[in-house]
């Protein structure tokens, strides 16, 4: 496990402390749509606040591409941050400057304040070191909340945590410690569940998956490519036939590591890929040359779930189906209540993450029952691949 420090390592009283998390949320009519990943920040920020600190956070808002955007300002976030963190939060129309530093002096011992969008700054995304410097100049200590953005090497999320003291917020800490378990230092036997649209977004997924894990399941569209690629019919499924070399490869590699990948052995399919639609299920051999593979049948759900009797520790990225069309969300759906019984009995650990994976999870009505749902996006899936998340390693070298 990286060694980094925690808010319990913080002496935070009366202190200014700058903390990123990651604010970049739903909004539909100039309101927060959906706060789930403000309420999973928003902790951190209450604990500093509580403890007498001087809370300043920092937080980017979609893609100005570092120009000043009115609508891509974070001030419209601050009354539902207000709500998660229980009490009002001040805000500054600029995260660096003059506006910025008068915000800052006016802070008592436990308020909060909010800078604007630092992505209106060209430094942040350029990680220019002296845009760094000032905005550190605005704190004595920073904490990183957002797992999320730990895969850029920004300013805001990388070259700060060289400048001052540095820590992981709750949510980092969480996250990091999750993942750790996951495939880090996990217990064996361990499966990967990897579904989605192509192979070639995942291949670095799978080629670092398969020296870790047990088990590789593979679902969504990508298995298809894996199918056509052993000289099955897949019909008008979507699939890669430009990577029939590369699944050919991952299979071979994942032979000579001792992995164990398990493809869908019965489909769901239909001529059209429409809410309703006439449908049938069929073994892998049966798949006629006007249908589509869309989802997975009750026989591979069950084979999943026999493993699952015999799996300690389960990770997850990619839907099975094309869940966001009924009826072929059954198997995404069925999978994953039968990953969440076995979380529920104490005999699984199991961490998801992916937007499209945290999307199907909640449709199932089994986010709450796995171990840990990371919603970091490209962060998670980053990780699984392996890659050093420049956020994370500059924590691990903080001062």
């Amino acid at each position: 496990m990286p060694k980094f420090r925690t808010l319990d390592d913080l002496e935070v009283e009366g202190r200014r402390v700058l903390v990123r998390v990651d604010l970049n949320v739903p909004m539909k009519n100039g309101k927060v749509a959906d706060s789930a990943r403000i309420d999973r920040q928003a902790p951190t920020i209450r604990e500093l606040a509580d403890k007498g600190a001087k809370v300043i956070v920092l937080s980017h808002f979609e893609r100005p591409k570092g120009k000043v955007v009115p609508s891509m300002s974070l001030k419209p976030v601050v009354p539902a941050l207000s709500k998660a963190v229980r009490k009002p939060v001040a805000f500054a129309e600029d995260c660096v400057g003059e506006k910025a530093k008068a915000a800052v002096s006016k802070l008592n011992n436990g308020e909060v304040l909010l800078l604007e969008n630092t992505r209106f700054h060209a430094g942040e995304e350029a990680n220019d070191p002296d845009f760094a410097k000032q905005l550190a100049s605005l704190g004595d200590i920073y904490v990183n909340d957002a797992f999320s953005t730990a895969h850029r090497a920004h300013a805001s999320t990388e070259g700060l945590a060289h400048l001052l003291p540095s820590a992981a917020g709750r949510s980092m800490q969480a996250e990091l410690e999750h993942l750790h378990k996951a495939l880090g230092d996990p217990v064996h036997p361990v499966m990967a569940v990897v579904g989605g649209a192509k192979v070639s977004t995942k291949i670095d997924l799978l080629n670092n998956l398969i020296a870790k894990v047990d088990v590789l399941a593979i679902g969504g569209a990508m298995a298809n490519t894996f199918l056509a690629a052993e000289g099955r019919n897949v019909g008008k499924s979507l699939y890669e036939d430009d990577e029939f070399d590369t699944a050919r490869t991952i299979v071979s590699a994942a032979t000579d590591a001792g992995t164990v990948i398990i493809l869908p052995s019965d489909v769901v399919v239909a001529k059209e890929l429409k809410e309703k639609t006439r449908h049938r299920v069929t073994d892998v051999f049966g798949v006629k040359d006007d249908e589509m593979i869309l989802d997975v049948g009750p026989d591979t759900v069950q084979e999943f779930a026999n493993r699952l009797l015999t799996t300690a520790t389960l990770v997850w990225n990619g839907p099975l189906g094309a869940f966001e069309t009924p009826p072929f969300d059954k198997g995404t759906i069925a999978a994953a209540k039968a990953v969440a019984e076995r979380t529920k009995e104490g005999r699984l650990v199991s961490v998801a993450g992916g937007g499209d994976t945290v999307a199907a999870l909640s449709q199932a009505g089994v986010t709450n029952d796995f171990t840990y749902v990371s919603t970091a996006g490209g962060a998670f899936l980053e990780w699984l691949e392996g890659r050093e998340l420049p956020g994370v390693a500059a924590l691990e070298q903080g001062d």
